[in-house]
């Protein structure tokens, strides 16, 4: 049988890959197949945007990994959702849409070199997506004394929409902020998001927004655009020219049960996010060459910044108890409770069926002689032991927050030769002195906006970690027993300069040492920006899909 042909294969439909698709499918000439390990995203609880807590630990939308046991977490391991879906992580996430700050980007540029990559030379990639709710019926607000318009698009395929429902205990937790200090804030997307105010979130007409169905399924009917759904991706294709140059020519699959290989005329792009891209170069022999030599996997190019240099956010959760507040504690823990809370979202797709994971935000300093925020504040008008435990019986709200920027370092390992077997995943969460003395900082921080005016009424009683705790030691140490990921890893295939040993993509996010490869993904960040990364991933893969095509910036 004839070994299938394309010009560009794209291994992963989560969010870099579904943009991509769509952008190098717009050139009729240029055949595209994307290539996704998981199933096609029509479970229902993906869409219904309170659905994540279906989707996440599910292996019909996650691949189920775990970090290994963390020191920094005095021995825990933690769930590490990944999404396993077309949408990839949009399709299991909590929908907020958050671009980080100016400082990220521009610190990007310096580090590779490219001022391609600074805010004011990424913002027109954030805008070229963009369907904003201010700007609908040609609305264009003035904002900070400029017109919303110069920093928010309208028309793009992915929709940022407000929320569609709104706590009064959370209205005075902002109130609390304010008057610790915190200004209020009416966009988060400006450039510095210092402030307090409620999230924007990946939503339309109160369903989930994904990566799918902002831009697949409006493309579904281009003939050179095949996606591949339950194919998974076992290793990469190189050859050698007369020169001795390798080149990336295809992929190896698994689909149908049958293994198959692809050829890519032009060019192979990885866009499994910042656990799967690492580890299939790693299978593939792109990576530490110990680490190969130790798994079995023949050596195509030594990379050691394969797999290192991964950085995400922790989260500590501080629980309050709270009296005469309306919560989803209460509200839910009862058959009336929930069956209005089914009719409510069937009937007018609001409530708390259509709320995000989090609803209120809020960007700090952990110390006033920062020049920007480091904290970020993730508010829920509920409290419960763990992710994907029952929520607790008495009323009460969870504030979490988390460094924006860790000094902590971890890596991901492939565990043998074969793509089938998780990676080792090793975040080292509080690793460093820095990140444990800002873990303490950022709970007693907590502790001063609880004890405002704007919350007496509730009578707030911290529940965890507890009063008890004071000193910098005590605090860390119990941070480590209650913090959680907020499932943003980046960076374990970062760009950077070609003197960086460390980089494993240029600035063009072509891999190192090996023509027609490319990496397009979170994994790319050499540092983790400060806020959610959903959204900047789309700005990476817009930016890519540019340079690809050859389109100048706009």
């Amino acid at each position: 049988m004839d070994q299938p042909v394309f010009d560009t294969i794209i291994v992963g439909a989560g969010t870099a890959g579904c943009l991509l698709a769509n952008r190098l499918s717009k050139d009729p000439a240029r055949r595209v197949l994307l290539v996704e390990a998981g199933r096609r995203d029509n479970y229902p609880w993906i869409h219904i945007p309170v659905g994540y807590l279906y989707c996440i630990g599910n292996p019909r939308t996650d691949w189920l990994y775990q970090t290994e046991a963390e020191a920094g977490l005095n021995g825990r391991r933690l769930r590490y959702p990944r999404g396993k879906t077309l949408g990839g992580c949009s399709s299991i996430n909590g929908m907020i849409y958050m671009r980080g700050q100016a400082r990220d980007y521009d610190g990007w540029a310096a580090l590779t070199g490219d001022d391609d990559w600074s805010w004011a030379n990424s913002l027109a990639d954030f805008k070229a997506h963009e369907d904003h709710f201010r700007r609908d019926g040609g609305a264009d607000p003035q904002q900070g004394g400029r017109a919303f318009s110069e920093l928010h698009g309208h028309g793009g395929e992915w929709r940022v929409d407000k929320q569609r429902l709104r706590w009064e205990v959370l209205e005075a937790f902002a109130a609390a902020a304010t008057e610790a200090g915190i200004p209020a804030s009416s966009d988060f997307n400006t450039g510095d998001n210092f402030g307090v105010g409620f999230f924007e979130v990946n939503q339309k007409a109160g369903w989930r927004w994904n990566a799918s169905k902002a831009f697949l399924r409006p493309i579904r009917s281009r003939s050179n655009l095949q996606v591949w759904t339950d194919t998974m991706t076992e290793r990469l294709v190189f050859d050698t020219g007369a020169s001795g140059q390798r080149r990336c020519t295809g992929v190896m699959l698994r689909r149908g049960g049958q293994r198959l290989t692809v050829t890519a005329a032009a060019e192979v792009i990885l866009s499994a996010g910042a656990i799967g891209s690492p580890q299939l170069l790693q299978c593939s022999g792109i990576g530490p060459a110990d680490l190969l030599k130790r798994h079995g996997v023949d050596l195509v190019q030594d990379l050691p910044g394969v797999g290192a240099n991964l950085q995400d956010h922790l989260q500590i959760r501080a629980v309050f108890k709270v009296q005469g507040a309306r919560t989803l504690n209460t509200l839910a823990n009862s058959l009336v409770g929930k069956a209005g809370i089914g009719l409510e979202y069937l009937l007018r797709r609001t409530g708390p069926m259509s709320m995000a994971p989090s609803q209120l935000g809020a960007f700090t300093r952990s110390d006033p002689q920062r020049a920007h925020a480091n904290l970020e504040y993730h508010v829920q008008p509920l409290s419960l032991d763990a992710f994907g435990e029952p929520l607790h019986r008495f009323p009460a709200f969870t504030a979490s927050v988390c460094n924006l920027n860790p000094t902590s370092r971890g890596s991901v390992t492939i565990t043998s030769a074969s793509a089938d077997d998780a990676p080792a995943i090793a975040p080292r969460y509080l690793s460093t002195d820095e990140d444990r003395l800002i873990a303490a900082a950022s709970l007693r921080q907590v502790r001063q906006i609880a004890a405002q005016p704007a919350l007496a009424r509730y009578r707030p009683e911290e529940w965890k970690p507890g009063v008890q705790f004071q000193s910098d030691e005590e605090l860390a140490r119990l941070a480590g027993d209650i913090a959680t990921t907020i499932f943003h890893p980046v960076g374990t295939a970062k760009m950077g300069r070609a003197d960086d040993p460390m980089a494993v993509v240029d600035s063009q996010l072509r891999v190192r040492g090996v023509d027609g490869l490319r990496v397009v993904d979170a994994s790319v960040m050499p540092t983790i920006t400060s806020g959610n990364t959903n959204a900047p991933t789309l700005m990476i893969a817009e930016k890519a899909a540019r340079r690809i095509i050859g389109q100048a910036r706009p």
